[in-house]
């Protein structure tokens, strides 16, 4: 199997030249800085690779997507949410500690071997996040972070990357938080990238790629909020 390879200071394939097996491959390179993110999204492309790997590049088709008036709140999690509010040593954040929330999505999930976010990684998103184009959601107890999840911003397109949770519901808690504060802020759409299980009992659902790109570059034309000024409350 061949695919492009970039180089450094070269553009990105376009996504319609992605493989359709494995579902959305579309190129490989060394290079992975927050000024290639902000292209990559942009155009509908996000980076997935392992430690070893060089970077590789995916747009797949369908793409998996959660319009914010699809997103099903259940009752169980309205009151597991209510449940943790009443106690007040429980609080949700944005971006307090970006850094933090990415190095507990990359700790070891059950069955699978290594992680996907690596070191170059991290280090590429929390550029991001210090030029306003990353945040995280976080769930605390005190001050122990216990749930959260992390995705890229531009203009008002959210890019979900990933979540996660040491209790039951903690990371769909966060998700219905950042799902109402969009809302709030004109946001329509978060991008799921893969098609799961989980996301599908959500509400989130696969549109065709060219659906997907034509309404992300008009999303991420639009005023982006001032997210210093923005505060998570509770669903």
């Amino acid at each position: 199997m061949r695919i492009p390879w970039v180089h450094v200071n070269e553009a990105l394939p376009d996504p319609s030249l992605a493989l359709i097996e494995p579902d959305g491959l579309l190129c490989a390179g060394l290079e992975l800085s927050a000024t290639r993110l902000l292209e990559a999204y942009q155009a509908g492309i996000f980076p997935w690779y392992s430690d070893g790997q060089p970077v590789l590049w995916w747009s797949p088709n369908p793409r998996m997507v959660l319009y914010c008036e699809e997103f099903r709140f259940h009752r169980s999690l309205r009151k597991r949410a209510r449940s943790l509010s009443l106690d007040k040593a429980w609080s949700l954040h944005l971006s307090c500690d970006f850094e933090a929330v990415m190095r507990a999505c990359s700790g070891p999930r059950e069955g699978q071997r290594g992680t996907w976010i690596t070191s170059a990684m991290i280090d590429a998103y929390v550029e991001l996040h210090a030029r306003g184009h990353a945040q995280s959601v976080e769930l605390r107890y005190g001050d122990a972070l216990k749930a959260g999840l992390y995705g890229v911003s531009i203009g008002k397109m959210f890019f979900g990357e990933s979540m996660f949770t040491t209790l039951p519901d903690g990371s769909k808690i966060a998700l219905a938080a950042l799902v109402k504060l969009l809302a709030q802020e004109g946001f329509t759409m978060i991008d799921c990238q893969q098609q799961t299980e989980h996301l599908a009992l959500m509400g989130a659902r696969p549109i065709p790629r060219h659906l997907y790109l034509r309404q992300i570059r008009e999303l991420c034309q639009r005023r982006p909020p001032d997210w210093s000024a923005c505060e998570l409350i509770w669903p």
